[in-house]
Parts: structure tokens; C-alpha cells; sequence
């Protein structure tokens, strides 16, 4: 596990969600019954960076300074456990990028499927990225009779914390077509956004008709009037004549710029706790966006916050077309080869892969942070010693 220490004058934020978490957690379970996915969210967020998880004690051998590192719970929903996970996953992919421009293209879930998608999580997710990135791979083959590269990440949130799924796309401005030559887009626009709601729309809702005509979707509470065919067909029929809006922003300069974009995108969470500006106990205020903030109850504010966990082993980052992994060795070192300069000779290419880098270095990188160097009298003296791992009882972590 990672492990995070106390540094004197590190900037910790004054209020967090795992300090709302603590203040409300009896309540919540009082009014609400959250699902297993949601306890599990919610129990490493309350336990994380806490002697709960044991940890390490840094002991400067120089002046006997000494402050504990407690593990984290690398939770992908903990606002304290992305950064070093998010730098690793930038790390990787800067071994996968092409050099070329890229465009933003946003996919929304419309609002009268999302009850549907709250009781068929794994399900709808599934069927929103894929015709995501199905309508974008088919643009590219019918406008640039080409190959184009993706990457998909989902959210389900929007800045209040309300329910909102929707996928971000990354696209590579041109793809590479059947003969292995790069066909560059339009350098202002990648497609017309009418017309890729349209086929947005359409893949969407016959895939939604062929979950419903195999019986995978489950129906029930708010949704149990849609087990009815006719009512079922009823609502298709609606969101057909409904107009949908794909949301195209302007394109990225380079690959830099897409770095810088994903770094705060990829790993990103409901809130942060940098977000947050208070909470007496009862209400917690938060930033939204252009200069406003929400103040809701504090027993809202978790539960809003846990609708967006996310089924297990759900991948919500996704790679399709030429930046899918089964063209790395192939489609995609050809695009690369039309858009840079030749490949080194193969003296270079016989290097050993250089060493991911560590959790230490990746937090030096990060936050300027040497956990080696002692910050009081600032000799390279600190020694780890094992902290032991403080158990917690099953009233603590009961999840029945």
C-alpha cells in the first residue's frame, strides 16, 4: 500500500469528505440502505490513511524526529488516493500516444434513462461507452475512410454531485486507413455533431431495445412499469423523437495538451476535497463552478457522493480503434511512423525499458516531497519502521 506521511507545513485540506463520512455515518445508515458496492466506498474512505490500515513510523536517525505514514485504501473513489494512481496511469500512457491533435467529444446519457441505468449499473455503462466509441470509429471510417484512435472515460456526475452519466472522448485528429497512411481531419471540427447524435441516438436505443429483448435488464421500483412491452416501446418511441446533443469542444493543440487534460480527468472523482469550503455538523457547502457553491444536508451530500460508485472490476477508462492494446504492436506503431520522425537505429532499440518509476519518486515529482530527507533538520536520515496493522471490529465494518 501506499503510504502518505504528515509532513510539517504539507498543505492538508482543512475539512474533507472522509471527515462528513465520520460526522454522518450513523444517520446515513439509519435513513438509507446503500448497496454493497457503496460499503465498500464508503468504509475505505472513513478507514483510509488511519492507524486502522497499520502503516509505517519515519524515524529520522539524526535528530530522532519522528511522524507516522499511515496506508491508504486505494480506493479509485477516494479523493486522497488518485494523484499517485493517476500519475502512474499517465506514466504508462505516454508510451501510447500519437503525435497528432486531438479532439473532445462528450456523450451524455439522456435523463429519462437514468433510473434505468441506477438499477443496471455494470449494463448501461457498458451499452453507453460502447456506442460512445462505436459512432466515433464509424464516423472515421465513413468520413475518413480510416482508422482513428479513442480513449473513453466515463463520469456519472455532474458538478453538484447530481446523477449524470456521461463519456468523455479523446480522438486522434485523422486515423490511419487500409493501405497504412495517416488521413488527417479537419484542423476546426472532427464530424458534424448533428449527425453523430442522430447515429448516437440510434445505437444507443436499439441497443437498449435488444437488452430489454433479451432480458437483461432488470426492472423494478421506479422502473417496474417498463417489464410491460407496450410501455417499454412506449418510452423508445419517445427518446426517438427526442433530439439528443453530442457536445464537441475545440480541438487539443498536441499531445501535451492532452496530458494536461487527462491528468485531471482520467482518475477524477465526484468531488475533491479541495471543493470543499464547510460544514457545521449539520450542512456541507462545496464549489460548483464560475464562483458559485451547494449547501445540502450532510446526510445528502453522502449519499449524492455514493451514487457514483461504480460496479466492481468496472474499467471506466477505455482504449478503442488504434489505441486499443491489440494494436499497439501493429496499427498503431504504423500511425506513429506516418506522423514522426524515423525510429531509432537498433543500438537504441536494444536498451532495457527504463524502470516504472516508485510511489516515492512519483510523490517527489508531484508535490516537491522527499520522504527520505528529514523535515526537520533536513539531513537524509529517515528510516521506515512497520506499524502494526490495528484491526477494526465488526461493528466497525458490519456490511450486512
Amino acid at each position: 500500500m501506499d503510504t502518505c506521511p504528515a509532513q510539517p507545513g504539507q498543505a492538508r485540506p482543512r475539512l474533507e469528505v472522509a471527515d462528513i463520512f465520520r460526522a454522518v455515518a450513523d444517520a446515513f445508515r439509519e435513513r438509507y440502505v446503500p448497496t454493497r458496492e457503496q460499503l465498500k466506498v464508503f468504509f475505505a474512505i472513513l478507514l483510509c490513511r488511519t492507524a486502522r490500515l497499520g502503516g509505517h513510523l519515519d524515524v529520522c536517525k539524526a535528530c530522532g524526529y519522528k511522524t507516522p505514514a499511515y496506508n491508504s485504501c486505494r480506493n479509485r473513489h477516494c479523493p486522497k488516493c488518485q494523484s499517485l494512481a493517476q500519475a502512474r496511469w499517465l506514466e504508462e500512457r505516454r508510451q501510447r500516444i500519437i503525435p497528432t491533435k486531438y479532439f473532445h467529444v462528450v456523450f451524455t446519457l439522456p435523463q429519462e434513462l437514468r433510473a434505468l441505468a441506477r438499477l443496471n449499473l455494470k449494463t448501461m455503462y457498458d451499452l453507453l461507452l460502447a456506442c460512445a466509441a462505436r459512432t466515433l470509429l464509424d464516423f472515421g471510417r465513413s468520413r475518413l475512410h480510416a482508422e482513428i484512435g479513442v480513449t473513453c472515460v466515463l463520469h456519472t456526475w455532474r458538478r453538484d454531485l447530481g446523477y449524470h452519466p456521461h463519456v468523455h472522448c479523446i480522438v486522434t485528429a485523422g486515423g490511419l486507413d487500409d493501405d497504412g497512411r495517416w488521413i488527417p481531419a479537419r484542423s476546426r471540427f472532427l464530424f458534424p455533431v448533428d449527425a453523430m447524435s442522430v447515429v448516437f441516438q440510434g445505437k444507443l436505443l436499439e441497443g437498449l431495445a435488444q437488452l430489454q429483448k433479451r432480458q437483461k435488464l432488470s426492472l423494478a421500483g421506479n422502473c417496474a412499469h417498463l417489464a410491460e412491452t407496450a410501455k417499454f416501446t412506449a418510452l423508445l418511441s419517445r427518446l426517438y423523437q427526442k433530439e439528443w446533443v453530442v457536445y464537441a469542444k475545440q480541438p487539443f493543440g498536441g499531445p501535451e495538451q492532452v496530458f494536461s487534460y487527462l491528468g485531471r480527468y482520467t482518475h477524477r472523482v465526484g468531488i475533491s476535497n479541495q471543493r470543499l469550503v464547510s460544514f457545521d455538523g449539520r450542512d456541507v457547502c462545496f464549489r460548483t463552478k464560475h464562483g458559485k457553491t451547494c449547501t445540502i444536508p450532510a446526510v445528502e451530500f453522502v449519499r449524492r457522493f455514493l451514487l457514483h460508485a461504480l460496479p466492481a472490476h468496472f474499467v471506466k477508462i477505455r482504449h478503442v480503434g488504434l489505441l486499443a492494446a491489440a494494436n499497439v504492436g501493429t496499427k498503431f506503431e504504423t500511425a506513429r511512423r506516418c506522423l514522426e520522425a524515423p525510429a531509432p537505429d537498433k543500438a537504441d532499440q536494444t536498451l532495457p525499458a527504463p524502470t516504472p518509476p516508485s510511489w516515492q519518486d512519483l510523490l517527489l515529482a508531484l508535490t516537491g516531497i522527499d520522504v527520505s530527507v528529514c523535515p526537520m533538520c533536513g539531513v537524509r536520515a529517515m528510516e521506515r519502521r512497520k506499524l502494526p496493522v490495528r484491526h477494526p471490529g465488526r461493528s466497525d465494518l458490519d456490511t450486512s
